[in-house]
């Protein structure tokens, strides 16, 4: 029978304003963004992603980001983290204030040339003085690797291709890496062979999940990722996301059904589920068309059984 022999606690960071904006084609007004943000920071979460320093071609959505920065609020103990780019990008981070900013690497050459425009040995080239001005401030630095379980062009992406890229990682003094599931083609075996080969090559490296639910797959791959010993993972609200330069791409594994999915098999993640639902059910008024939640669709399992004989009453 399965069965978790340690239940430790997960961290969650919410990466809806970053995320899930981004795959929002029609303009979200900087307030808007801003509103939903603070909503997500009363959560509870220790860490949100809020945004992309890119360039305001690349996406347009975001070319907001300085002005989101200087209008959020700021709760003591909650980080806000960033994509950067380049240098330019993480210039403009550290001028607003970013406590973390995150890299942006493709494991394979076919997705990092239609996202980045160079090959995955270029953008780690092109890393080296990004490294060199994050370390002259006080701003902390974080690596990524998309399409870690599989590229839509190039199909399965092999553990040695992800080692090779942590250890330039490494080598640039970073200690946290994400994989992320860019276009959902991972599944729990593949999560674990991936997880468990780089955690016993890099046991300094702490490692986080960023799952998309392209196909039905996120919760079952976040609790293979647990059960190899992860304990942080990204996810949106209302499911929002997808990667513009990914055929296919979907949103991440919605905050609100990774957190219940959780708490159902007793892991704690320290956050108000309830406050995370209101939030999701906020952004789907103002976004019908790009939320995708199971919770928002059937709610909690507490509210079945809460209800007279286990079940709600159905109007017919």
């Amino acid at each position: 029978m399965f069965q978790l022999v340690n239940k430790q606690a997960v961290i969650l960071t919410e990466v809806c304003p970053r995320d899930g904006f981004q795959s929002i084609s029609e303009w979200i007004p900087t307030e808007t963004k801003i509103d939903i943000t603070n909503r997500l920071i009363d959560c509870g979460y220790k860490q949100i992603e809020v945004t992309s320093f890119v360039h305001p071609k690349a996406i347009p959505q975001l070319k907001d980001a300085d002005e989101l920065l200087k209008q959020v609020k700021r709760v003591k103990g909650v980080k806000f983290r960033a994509l950067v780019p380049n240098v330019r990008g993480l210039e403009r981070a550290i001028a607003v204030g970013v406590d973390k900013a995150k890299l942006m690497l493709s494991a394979s050459d076919s997705h990092s040339l239609s996202n980045a425009n160079c090959t995955t040995e270029e953008a780690l080239q092109n890393f080296e003085p990004l490294i060199v001005r994050a370390k002259q401030s006080d701003i902390a630095i974080s690596g990524s690797i998309s399409v870690a379980f599989g590229c839509p062009y190039e199909g399965d992406i092999p553990v040695e291709r992800l080692a090779m890229i942590c250890e330039r990682y490494r080598s640039f003094g970073i200690t946290e890496v994400s994989l992320a599931d860019t276009t959902g083609m991972a599944n729990p075996t593949k999560i674990k062979r991936n997880v468990r080969a780089l955690r016993e090559l890099f046991p300094e490296i702490t490692f986080s999940l960023h799952l998309h639910n392209t196909r039905g797959m996120a919760f079952a791959n976040a609790v293979a990722g647990y059960e190899e010993g992860i304990i942080h993972f990204d996810s949106s609200a209302g499911g929002l996301g997808g990667c513009p330069y990914a055929p296919g791409a979907s949103g991440n594994i919605a905050s609100e059904d990774l957190i219940h999915g959780f708490g159902e098999m007793g892991i704690e993640t320290n956050l108000s589920l309830d406050q995370v639902l209101e939030a999701a059910k906020y952004i789907q008024q103002l976004l019908p068309q790009a939320v995708d939640s199971f919770l928002l669709k059937a709610g909690k399992c507490s509210d079945l059984s809460a209800s007279p004989k286990g079940q709600k009453k159905v109007e017919v």
